[in-house]
C-alpha cells in the first residue's frame, strides 16, 4: 500500500495502524486483524461441506455461505480479516488438506495448500498475517505447529512444536502478538502454551485452564483477551473461561453457554462480540443453535443469537472478517 502527497509517493506497506498525515487521520486503517462483521461456520461431523454464515452484531439465523472442497470436521479455521481458511480435518481418514474463502463475498472454497502432516483434532489461531496450525491427530498425538501465510496461497510450513502432544482441540487464541494454545491431551489435560506468532519456534509453558477443555472447543480473541467455551469432557460442556493473552496465569470462569453443547469446533468474532455455534447435545444429536458473548465482559453468560442452517459439532473451523 502507498500514499502519495505532493506528487511523492510513499510506501506504507510495512506500517500499521490508521493512517494519518500531520497527526490528522485521513482515513483506512491496516493493522492485521482476525476478526471482523461476519462470521462463517464451516463443516462438522459427519463430513458435512456446508458452510454458514451470520453478521456478528445483527442476531437472526444463519444463511448459506458456500460449500468447503471436502467436506470435513475436527479442522481448524484462521483469518487474516479478509480471507478465511480452514485447515485438516477427517473425512473417515486424516486430511491434509486447506482451502480458503473471501469472507465478504459468498461463495464455494477454494484449494489453498496442503498441511505439513495430515490430521484431525488441530487447534488453530491467527496473528491478522500468518495462521498457525497445532498439534493433531496422525497415527497418534502430534506436536507439530505449522504456518500459514493467510493472504498468499501454498502450502504450511513447519513452525515448531509444542511442549507436549495434543490430538483434542483445545483451541487458540491471540492477541495479535502472541498466541495461546490450550493442549488438552497428553501429560497435562489442563495446559496452555504459547508461541510468538509472527516468529517461529517452539511453544513455552503459559499456564492452565481449570477444565478440560476438548474435542472441538471453541475460542475467540480481541486485541486483549482470549475466551475458551465448551468442551466435551469432565463437566466443562457450557463452561466458559477467558484470558488475558498479555500475561502468562491460569483461566478465569466467566460464565456459561445457554445450551450444553460440547464438541463446537470454530468461533469466531469482531473484536467485541464473540460467536460460537452447533456442537454435540448429547440425547438432543448435532446442536444448530449459535450463541454470542461480550469477549472483554468479566462475567456473564452467552445468549441466544439464532440458528444455523443445520445441526452440526466438531466443525471444521470458524473464520470472521469482513
Amino acid at each position: 500500500m502507498a500514499i502519495t502527497i505532493n506528487h511523492q509517493t510513499n510506501d506504507i506497506s510495512n506500517s500499521t495502524g490508521a493512517i494519518t498525515i500531520n497527526d490528522v487521520a485521513v482515513g483506512g486503517d491496516n493493522t492485521p486483524k482476525w476478526y471482523g462483521a461476519r462470521y462463517v461456520h464451516a463443516g462438522g461431523a459427519s463430513t458435512v461441506n456446508v458452510m454458514d454464515y451470520v453478521t456478528i452484531q445483527t442476531t437472526g439465523n444463519a444463511t448459506d455461505f458456500g460449500d468447503l472442497t471436502v467436506g470435513r470436521y475436527l479442522g481448524g479455521g484462521t483469518s487474516d480479516g479478509s480471507r478465511g481458511v480452514f485447515g485438516g480435518g477427517y473425512t473417515g481418514s486424516n486430511q491434509d488438506v486447506i482451502d480458503y474463502i473471501t469472507i465478504g463475498t459468498t461463495g464455494n472454497a477454494t484449494d489453498f495448500g496442503n498441511m505439513s502432516v495430515a490430521r484431525r483434532g488441530i487447534s488453530s489461531l491467527s496473528n491478522g498475517t500468518r495462521g498457525v496450525f497445532a498439534g493433531g491427530f496422525t497415527s497418534g498425538s502430534s506436536n507439530i505447529m505449522d504456518y500459514i501465510t493467510i493472504s498468499t496461497t501454498g502450502n504450511a510450513i513447519d513452525f515448531g512444536n509444542l511442549t507436549q502432544n495434543n490430538s483434542d482441540g483445545g483451541g487458540g487464541v491471540c492477541d495479535g502478538t502472541i498466541g495461546v494454545f490450550h493442549t488438552a491431551a497428553g501429560d497435562d489435560l489442563y495446559r496452555t502454551e504459547k508461541i510468538i506468532v509472527a516468529t517461529a519456534g517452539n511453544a513455552t509453558d503459559y499456564g492452565a485452564l481449570s477444565y478440560y477443555f476438548a474435542d472441538g472447543t471453541s475460542n475467540i480473541s480481541d486485541t486483549t483477551y482470549g475466551v475458551f467455551c465448551a468442551g466435551l469432557n469432565q463437566g466443562s460442556e457450557s463452561r466458559i473461561e477467558r484470558i488475558t493473552i498479555a500475561t502468562n496465569g491460569n483461566g478465569t470462569d466467566i460464565g456459561d453457554l445457554n445450551t450444553h453443547n460440547g464438541a463446537l469446533g470454530g468461533g469466531g468474532g469482531d473484536a467485541s462480540r464473540g460467536i460460537v455455534a452447533g456442537g454435540d447435545a448429547s440425547a438432543s444429536g448435532p446442536s444448530n443453535v449459535i450463541q454470542y458473548l461480550t469477549i472483554s465482559a468479566s462475567s456473564g453468560n452467552a445468549a441466544d443469537f439464532g440458528d444455523l442452517t443445520r445441526g452440526v459439532y466438531r466443525a471444521a473451523g470458524g473464520a470472521a472478517g469482513t
